[in-house]
Parts: C-alpha cells; sequence; structure tokens
C-alpha cells in the first residue's frame, strides 16, 4: 500500500508520527494502530527532526519530503531563481535548512541574543503563568497571532517567543509583523530555543543596506507611506478604486503588512518568505501590489461584500487560494517593474523625513486626504473640493499629509510671470492648475522649487525629478507620468546604448551616487539617477523671464508665454502625453497651490 502521508510503499503502513498524527495508515479497513512502516521510517526521518510544533492534518498535503533533498548553491542569483521559482518548497526539511543557512548569514549586532539566552530566560519570563493567555508586548499592536498550520504546543510557544524578544529587544516599540514571522518560522524549527534565535537574527540585522523587518512607528508608517506611493504608480486602476470607494484611502493602504503577515495562507506566507529572506523588504511591496492587482481583477465591476474596502481586502487575501495559486502570485508579483531598492530607498527616507517633521513618530490617528482638502476653507476658481481631492490622491503620500495652501493666482496678482516666480519660489513641490477660455482644465504637480531655474544663468535649463506629472480633468480625466516609471526598460536602453559615448563613461552608477546633500524631501526619482536615453526623457520643468516649460522633447507638455495670457501643449518624450487641452489655447486662470504643514500652523 502507499502511505496517504508519506505517499511511499510498504508492507502494512506507515506511522504518521512526523505528521503528528495519532492515527496510522493501514492497508486494509479502518485506520488503527499499527508499528511504522521499516521501509518507510527512514524517509520520515529527516521530517521529524523539524516536526515538532507542526500539525500536519493542516499543512499543504504537497508539502513533504519530496526531491530535491539538498541545496549547494551559494551564487547570489542562482539562489534568487531557485527561490523564485520555489525550488525548496515541497521539501519541509530542506527549506528549514535553507532557512537555517540563510538567517545564519545575516550580519547582526555583535550581541544578538541566541538559543542560549532563550533557555535561560523562558522560565523567568514565563514562570508558571497559562502560556496560553500570556500577553503579548504592546509593540506587536494586539495584532493577530496567525496559527497557520501549528499544533496545540506550537501555539503556545509563540506567545513565549514574543515575549522574550520582548525582553531582550527594549528599542522595538512597534513591530506588528513579528508575531506571524515568529509562527511561521517555527514550523523549521527543532525547538523554541532555535526558532528564537532565528527572529533575534532577523532583528539585529545591522547591514545599513539590507532592511527586513519594521521595528519602529515611523518605519512602519513610512512603509505604509512608500506603498501608498508605489500603488499609486502601479496599481492605477486598484488606486481609483480604492479613491472611490474609502473614506480614507491611507488607512486601507496602512493594512499593507497585515495582508503579508497575517491574512494570507501558510503556503503562500511561506513562498513570499522564500524569497524574502533571499532578496529582501522590496519583496514584501511586490507582492503586496500583486494582491491589490488580483483584488481589483477579481472584484472589477462587483459590488463590495461589504461596506468596508479594508476588510473585503483582507477576507480577499484570506481567501486568496479561490482565485490565484502562489505560482501565479509570485508571478504577477514579479512581472511589475518596479524602481530599484536603492530608489525606494530614497522615497522611504523622504517618508520618515516628512513625519519626523511633522512629529509623527509614534503611533496616531492618520489624517486622510478629505481632512486635507476642507470643503468649508477650500476655494478654487478652477476646481471644486471634489477635483481636488482626487488631484491630492495622486501626488506623493508624504505631501498628502498636508493641506493645499493658495500661493498665487491671476486674479489676484495678475499675469506677469515675474510676480509668479516672486509669489512661488521657496515652495516646493507646487501644484499648476489651469483653466482655458474654452473651459478645459489642465495642469501639472512639479517637484522641485522654482528658484532652481537660476543655475542655469540667464539659459533656460530643465531641473526636476520623475515624480513631476501633467494632467487634465476636463473635458475628461487623465494623468501622465513620466515616462520611465512605466517603460523601465528606456533607461535600460540608454544605459546600454551610451555605454560607448563620453556621457555613459562619466556616468556615476545608482548604488555610488551618493543621497543628496541638500534639505529638501524630493531626491527620489532625480534623473542622474538613471541612465536615459536622452535629456528629453528628463526635461521635468524649466522657467526663465519669457516662458515657463513642462516636458520636452518633441513638443512641450506646457508652453505658457510671459503674460501668463497664451499657451501651447502638444505630445511630449518626458511624459509621453497626449494634448492636455487645445493646442493654442487661451488662459482663462492660472492658480499655483503650495502644501500646508498643518501641524506647524
Amino acid at each position: 500500500m502507499r502511505c496517504r502521508v508519506c505517499s511511499v510503499e510498504g508492507k502494512t503502513g506507515c506511522r504518521a508520527g512526523p505528521c503528528g498524527r495519532k492515527k496510522y495508515a493501514s492497508m486494509k479497513g479502518p485506520v488503527k494502530s499499527l508499528s511504522p512502516c521499516p521501509s518507510v521510517r527512514t524517509i520520515c526521518a529527516g521530517m521529524d527532526e523539524y516536526s515538532r510544533f507542526v500539525d500536519w492534518d493542516k499543512m499543504d498535503a504537497s508539502i513533504q519530503n519530496q526531491d530535491p533533498k539538498e541545496l549547494t548553491c551559494t551564487e547570489f542569483q542562482e539562489l534568487k531563481q531557485l527561490a523564485r521559482q520555489g525550488y525548496w518548497s515541497k521539501n519541509h526539511s530542506l527549506r528549514a535548512k535553507v532557512y537555517h543557512k540563510l538567517i545564519r548569514d545575516i550580519p547582526c549586532r555583535t550581541v544578538t541574543p541566541d538559543a542560549n539566552v532563550y533557555r535561560d530566560i523562558v522560565v523567568k519570563i514565563v514562570g508558571k503563568r497559562n502560556s496560553g493567555t500570556l500577553p503579548l508586548p504592546e509593540f506587536v499592536d494586539n495584532n493577530l497571532v496567525p496559527t497557520y498550520c501549528l499544533n496545540a504546543e506550537g501555539i503556545v510557544a509563540v506567545r513565549k517567543i514574543i515575549s522574550c524578544i520582548g525582553n531582550q529587544f527594549p528599542d522595538i516599540s512597534f513591530c506588528p509583523a513579528l508575531p506571524s514571522v515568529v509562527a511561521l518560522l517555527l514550523h523549521y524549527s527543532q525547538d523554541e530555543a532555535e526558532c528564537f534565535e532565528k527572529v533575534c537574527r532577523i532583528l539585529a540585522c545591522n547591514d545599513p543596506s539590507k532592511r527586513l523587518i519594521d521595528q519602529t512607528f515611523l518605519a512602519f508608517e513610512s512603509s505604509c507611506m512608500t506603498f501608498g506611493d508605489l500603488v499609486n504608480k502601479y496599481c492605477q486602476a486598484a488606486h481609483k478604486l480604492m479613491v472611490a470607494v474609502s473614506e480614507d484611502v491611507l488607512e486601507v493602504y496602512s493594512d499593507w503588512q497585515r495582508w503579508l503577515f497575517g491574512e494570507l495562507p501558510m503556503v503562500y506566507i511561506a513562498r513570499v518568505f522564500d524569497v524574502f529572506l533571499v532578496e529582501g523588504y522590496k519583496v514584501l511591496y511586490r507582492v503586496a501590489l500583486a494582491l491589490l492587482k488580483f483584488f481589483h481583477k477579481v472584484r472589477a465591476g462587483q459590488p463590495m461584500e461589504s461596506d468596508n474596502i479594508q476588510q473585503d481586502i483582507r477576507t480577499f487575501v484570506r481567501d486568496i487560494a479561490k482565485s490565484v495559486s502562489p505560482e501565479k502570485l509570485l508571478e504577477k508579483a514579479f512581472a511589475i517593474r518596479l524602481f530599484s531598492r536603492k530608489e525606494i530607498q530614497l522615497l522611504q527616507m523622504a517618508n520618515e523625513k516628512a513625519l519626523q517633521q511633522k512629529g509623527i513618530t509614534v503611533k496616531q490617528k492618520r489624517q486622510n486626504v478629505h481632512l486635507a482638502v476642507h470643503a468649508e476653507n477650500f476655494k478654487s476658481e478652477i476646481v471644486s473640493v471634489k477635483e481636488m481631492r482626487d488631484i491630492w490622491s495622486w501626488i506623493p503620500e508624504r505631501f498628502a499629509l498636508c493641506q493645499p495652501l493658495l500661493l498665487f493666482t491671476t486674479l489676484e496678482h495678475g499675469c506677469s510671470l515675474n510676480r509668479f516666480y516672486s509669489h512661488i519660489e521657496g515652495h516646493e513641490p507646487t501644484l499648476l492648475l489651469i483653466k482655458t477660455t474654452a473651459k478645459e482644465v489642465c495642469g501639472a504637480y512639479l517637484s522641485t522649487d522654482w528658484s532652481e531655474r537660476r543655475r542655469g544663468g540667464n539659459k533656460l535649463s530643465f531641473f526636476g525629478t520623475g515624480e513631476c506629472f501633467v494632467f487634465r480633468l476636463q473635458p475628461e480625466v487623465e494623468r501622465y507620468e513620466w515616462v520611465i516609471i512605466k517603460h523601465p526598460e528606456l533607461a535600460m536602453a540608454g544605459s546600454e546604448r551610451g555605454s560607448h559615448s563620453t556621457q555613459a563613461s562619466n556616468a556615476t552608477s545608482f548604488s555610488s551616487v551618493p543621497l543628496d546633500p541638500s534639505d529638501r524631501l524630493s531626491p527620489f526619482l532625480a534623473a542622474r539617477h538613471f541612465n536615459l536615453p536622452s535629456k528629453t526623457a528628463s526635461m521635468f520643468m524649466a522657467g526663465s523671464t519669457e516662458c515657463i516649460i513642462i516636458g520636452g522633447g518633441d513638443g512641450q507638455a506646457f508652453y505658457l508665454d510671459a503674460d501668463l495670457n497664451h499657451g501651447r501643449t502638444s505630445h511630449c518624450n518626458t511624459f509621453n502625453n497626449q494634448p492636455l487641452c487645445s493646442e493654442n489655447f487661451q488662459i482663462s486662470v492660472l492658480e499655483v497651490w503650495g502644501f500646508k504643514d498643518t501641524l506647524s500652523v
């Protein structure tokens, strides 16, 4: 017969010990207690080593001790491909050993608690209390403790390990992902002490270029903002849905880590964790974006299951096996042409800095976009409150924390380019809104202070970053972002094409570019970080005493004259946009809005 647990032929049956079962498989009749099958005892031995906390009735049937039995590769690129392909995902014992090796190789602080520390402190910390009801440290934020495929002993052990970690890491102030990480690694640990040591090594990583788990509210909140920025750029259809059905889209995106470390079933999060240990934090963003894309695809055109989009997404992720396999989820995640790890790090740093400047370093209620644009005190001659809220949903998260501040309007300040500059210089970023005499409405989000135009002297020169975008609202809504965001292969082509030129030989690779020493919040997507095919790909904004230009290359997204009276619009290479209104237009009203720090007032 073939054992129903190990799928191995045996004479009388296989004891299902490694699977944590109390019953045994028999060749005939009902299940009854038999001795272990000698032919299977050896095969199951490897699984026994890492099965103490696993309830095999809950574990996916495909995760057995199948081939391969070992992993010999050490090269990063090969390891990366094997992780993405799920090389060790079908072999419980091998996955445990790979986790052990990958975590052992994490560079850590000199003094990092190990298994011996756990054995020394666990009795003192847990004492005689009921481990099953042991209160968790505040830093896990009352998050769910996933049980995944743990048995009763494992479920209790998770709380013990978390409590001991809280004792050894007093600097952790906010770490809602921790219960999931502990529960997951416990499946692949021989005992509690080994699991404790693995988690401690992840938490104690001291490689500044290797981000693993957020351990402060500042880091967590900035990661939520960063995720929101990425959704805005890579999942625009889903983002539009979130804005339409949610009162607070930022609150929805603050759930992104819970989707992964809480709602995602065991077989899925294990596959994600396989790649995460090899490639790092960026993998988490990829998978969360893929989840949102699938949610939008599956639910498109359907009514929401509840009036709470946040709850609907949680339910979708929890039941994801109904619609998406782990392989399809990862395939979608790695098909997203995401920014480089260094570029995302710059965005994360900018978001952290914005939060620090606003004093948001401990948990507090988020401000939503509807509160940022108050109906009571917002007045524009060009856009309505709803339209401004829609625009606000497009801007980077770190500036969505601010209220709009009217800096310049032709109705009050006159049609003069000099007055335009005098009112808006010193403000970064800015939002330009135009209403034509034909009642068309269009505009641009401009990332950089207009005073930068002086760096070119009397010569008209371009500046700004890839966060700039142009848009139209009337007669229909359309937004055009930097062409490199949707077509990153253009930057790659520029690198290959320029490799033989003087320009490319003098170019610096992104990894060696120092951070912008200035104090601005817009170093993200600076053109110098990319090997671009031509200068036209980075003609974001330019100004002189004679005109303003936004976007360039084979035309301009906007050209405005010195009197702020007439303008032109056409396709340009920078944004790959269509004309934003009538190609030659007359300005009825022009407004420039800044971003007011509500907490500094």
